[in-house]
């Protein structure tokens, strides 16, 4: 069955290339800086080189924000597929990036007419859009219209949930959020925040002061959240592979995985979170 809607997502939906490649999405990424070199996320580096170089001058490593040219490209890559596309952003709240995805539809318009596109504030961050991309394309497989897979992409967005906990306090400075000397002194105390996305926004939702204890709340949260229903499940990590397969074999223990993957949890927003953050992306099935 011929596909009649692309879909595109930005990088910061931390989905793997297996996904990007099983259905056909396309991959807008947002740029990172080091040392005055922009790199494209996901396309140019992957988390893990970029927790690298993030780890050799913290203060060095910057977010570039998205361009519109960086959707035009993609919406020149995912017209190769159908005329239709549907384009998923982080929230609005967090980045400019809707903005500049819309900016980007008036501007192909002369290049492209016959696109019909569609952008969607997932109203999330991180494998939460992640998801929403997810099922999006899956309705987009079964040759569903733009306003189905819209459909899709809506009814995931209002149950899927993201939580994660910080290694270190150390550079949440960065979102503006807390003063640089509120960092410092919680990252001696060592103090781990505990964050999610409500309203599209992140949010604290508490604090802990070990891994194990971070671990522990999030999957408790989840317990509250789901019980015993079908599950699906993403685990990410920054720059933290072993933790990250450690908590995705508890996860699949203790819960009714219908879906269960790990990916590398994004740089653009790994900036101000640092190395060492562990999170999970869920929503239940149904």
């Amino acid at each position: 069955m011929a596909k009649k809607v692309a879909i595109i997502a930005d990088s910061t939906a931390c989905l793997t290339r297996e996904h990007a490649e099983q259905y056909g999405i396309t991959v807008a990424p947002i740029p990172i800086s080091f040392g005055g070199k922009l790199y494209r996320d996901w396309v140019d580096i992957t988390p893990d080189e970029a927790y690298k170089l993030f780890l050799k001058d913290p203060d060095s490593f910057k977010t570039a924000g998205a361009s519109p040219g960086i959707f035009l490209e993609a919406y020149r890559q995912a017209s190769r597929q159908a005329k239709e596309i549907l384009c998923i952003t982080l929230s609005a709240k967090l980045s400019g990036a809707r903005d500049a995805a819309k900016q980007a539809r008036e501007e192909i318009r002369g290049e492209l007419p016959h696109l019909s596109i569609e952008v969607l504030d997932s109203e999330t961050v991180t494998a939460a859009e992640g998801f929403v991309a997810l099922a999006a394309a899956r309705a987009a497989e079964e040759g569903k219209s733009l306003a189905e897979v819209v459909e899709a992409a809506r009814e995931v967005m209002a149950k899927v949930t993201f939580l994660a906990f910080l290694d270190t306090i150390r550079h949440l400075y960065r979102t503006g959020r807390i003063p640089k000397i509120a960092a410092l002194a919680g990252s001696m105390l060592n103090i781990r925040p505990v964050l999610t996305v409500s309203s599209g926004l992140v949010r604290f939702i508490g604090a802990v002061r070990s891994r194990e204890g971070g671990i522990k709340r999030i999957l408790k949260i989840m317990r509250d959240r789901v019980g015993q229903n079908p599950v699906h499940v993403a685990v990410m990590h920054a720059y933290a592979l072993e933790e990250a397969q450690k908590l995705q074999e508890q996860v699949a223990a203790g819960f009714n995985c219908v879906e269960l993957w790990i990916t590398g949890f994004s740089p653009v927003m790994g900036y101000a979170t640092g190395t060492g953050t562990l999170g999970i992306a869920f929503y239940k099935e149904g």
